[in-house]
């Protein structure tokens, strides 16, 4: 991992740990803005979801348009998330419209009369704290077309992804509680 991005969000997240106050959780943008310039993605193409209370349900810590939108069910059969979660394993999936899967949030608007594009390419890794999976990071392109949201993602890029989600995991505990 020699990005400039990715050393600075395990700075972020080392120093986040240490402080672990409740102003320091504000700061979940600034994971999300790391994250996305390292994938070359716009930050609403970076979605963390945590486990929810009663740990039946994924819920959207980020992006902000999503956080009470809804949850997904642990019990879903077509969910990506739930599916990583679960396997505790990370994944591609470069033709994601012709995958089974719910697309309402997709459709979730970004900004007033603005309509969400549908993802096209996606990486999923699950968060795990010691042996426990305690959410997922998700690395999207969107676009009204699989050529229009950019390159294919990479093996290299699911590994990156994968140390950034273990990187996360003490800083989605406090996120979750917000």
């Amino acid at each position: 991992m020699s990005s400039d991005h990715v050393i600075n969000l395990q700075k972020w997240v080392a120093e986040f740990a240490r402080k672990n106050d409740e102003a320091e959780s504000a700061r979940l943008s600034r994971a999300v803005d790391l994250i996305s310039k390292h994938f070359g993605v716009r930050p609403h193409e970076v979605a963390i979801l945590g486990l929810t209370a009663g740990e039946r349900s994924l819920r959207f810590l980020a992006p902000d348009n999503l956080r009470t939108v809804g949850q997904i069910p642990l019990s879903s059969a077509s969910s990506l998330a739930v599916r990583t979660l679960r396997e505790k394993k990370p994944d591609i999936v470069n033709h994601f419209p012709i995958v089974p899967h719910s697309s309402v949030f997709e459709s979730v608007p970004l900004a007033d009369q603005q309509r969400g594009e549908p993802i096209q390419k996606i990486m999923s890794s699950p968060i795990v704290l010691g042996s426990r999976a305690i959410g997922v990071l998700q690395v999207s392109r969107k676009g009204r077309e699989s050529e229009e949201a950019g390159p294919d993602f990479a093996p290299p890029q699911l590994r990156d992804l994968k140390m950034i989600a273990d990187a996360l995991a003490p800083c989605v505990l406090v996120w979750q509680k917000e």
